[in-house]
């Protein structure tokens, strides 16, 4: 017996540029957001639904959205925890009305009855599992939420059900790892205040379930400070609308070009004759829509710990802008010690995912590029 649990509310506040979803659901949605969590959820078992181990096992699940709606969709054998879910309406969009508890209760209910469990959300139903379940019971995360820094995630919900697989196999490694947060309120003012929270119990397959993230030291600071001196000024001599991501670095280049941009946003910005006009700070999926047309070009750079250029805290990059800006036009900054091995995008759009994949050109000094593999 397999336990799963949704937190169907996951993921809403990451195009919105709110950073995570913890009890800004109302304003999310204000701001037109929608839930992401249920495609996700049906985007792994989807995948799961063509192995032929999953005919042996059955699901232990919560009622409605919390797992039993997608299982019974796809046709999987379950069983369902007995709990009231009530629904609320919001600016007209009908959501459950969730909370942390409910995936307390049924973590719970699962203990002593299933070998792992599998979860679909960021880092805060992470610990409201790890709070319950200690270390008795392995859990992998189906990457559906905002932030989703802990080592407990697959790296993208197909992934999750190829572990799972393996796990049935006997193919997996259960390891400990490290369960974080960052607290969301700081982290929407641009403070960054991560906590570790425990060790969770993980079936890890290598390049199939993401590492901690971590902090990237640069040995030299000025080989940082000349990146960003280069790139500003390659900003400078080049007019047009640009989409700045998220990130230490990313910082570092819009105080340069003279803009109070955010740390952990994205800003659209423009350049005429040298000067530069912030459009829109902390701009959410829909502003970023509204200038697609100018023919924008896109600066990101590697989230460090976790090797992801997109799919990871910059959600509002999201498959819909993406698939209109040439891949040319995104240029990737990076210092050499972010890049370790290949980095990852996931959108959720396998068309998208497949024009990014290959090999994508990484400014790692002023006067050297990198040539990366993107899978």
């Amino acid at each position: 017996m397999i336990g799963l649990i949704v937190n169907p509310l996951a993921g809403m506040g990451g195009r919105v540029a709110l950073k995570g979803t913890d009890g800004v659901v109302d304003e999310a949605i204000r701001r037109g957001a929608r839930p992401v969590s249920p495609e996700l959820v049906r985007l792994f078992l989807r995948e799961l639904s063509h192995y032929e181990e999953v005919k042996s096992i059955t699901f232990l699940t919560g009622p409605g959205p919390l797992g039993e709606d997608y299982l019974r969709e796809f046709g999987f054998n379950s069983e369902v925890i007995p709990l009231e879910v009530c629904y609320r309406n919001v600016e007209g969009v009908k959501i459950p009305d969730t909370t942390a508890e409910h995936t307390k209760r049924l973590a719970r209910e699962m203990l002593g009855k299933v070998e792992l469990i599998v979860f679909a959300g960021g880092d805060g139903t992470a610990r409201d599992l790890l709070e319950i379940i200690d270390r008795k019971v392995p859990i992998l995360g189906i990457p559906t939420g905002v932030k989703m820094y802990s080592g407990v995630f697959a790296v993208s919900p197909e992934k999750a059900a190829e572990v799972l697989a393996k796990f049935l196999r006997g193919e997996v490694k259960i390891e400990e790892r490290e369960v974080r947060d960052i607290d969301e309120e700081s982290f929407r003012r641009d403070e960054v205040r991560a906590r570790t929270y425990g060790r969770a119990l993980v079936p890890v397959v290598e390049g199939l379930v993401q590492g901690n993230k971590e902090a990237v030291k640069i040995d030299e600071a000025g080989e940082l400070e000349a990146l960003v001196e280069a790139i500003a000024e390659e900003i400078l001599e080049s007019d047009g609308v640009y989409f700045l991501g998220s990130g230490s670095t990313l910082r570092r280049i819009k105080e340069r070009l003279g803009i109070d941009g955010t740390l952990l946003g994205v800003d659209i910005v423009e350049v005429q004759d040298g000067a530069v006009k912030l459009l829109v700070k902390d701009a959410t999926e829909r502003d970023l829509l509204k200038f697609i047309d100018k023919n924008p070009r896109v600066v990101v750079t590697v989230v460090g710990g976790l090797n992801f250029l997109f799919g990871r805290g910059n959600q509002q990059f999201s498959a819909d802008v993406l698939r209109r800006i040439p891949k040319e036009n995104i240029l990737v900054v990076a210092t050499p010690d972010k890049i370790k091995g290949p980095v990852r995008v996931y959108t959720g759009d396998k068309e998208v995912d497949e024009k990014l994949r290959g090999y994508i050109r990484v400014r790692v000094s002023p006067w050297m590029e990198k040539l990366v593999k993107v899978i």
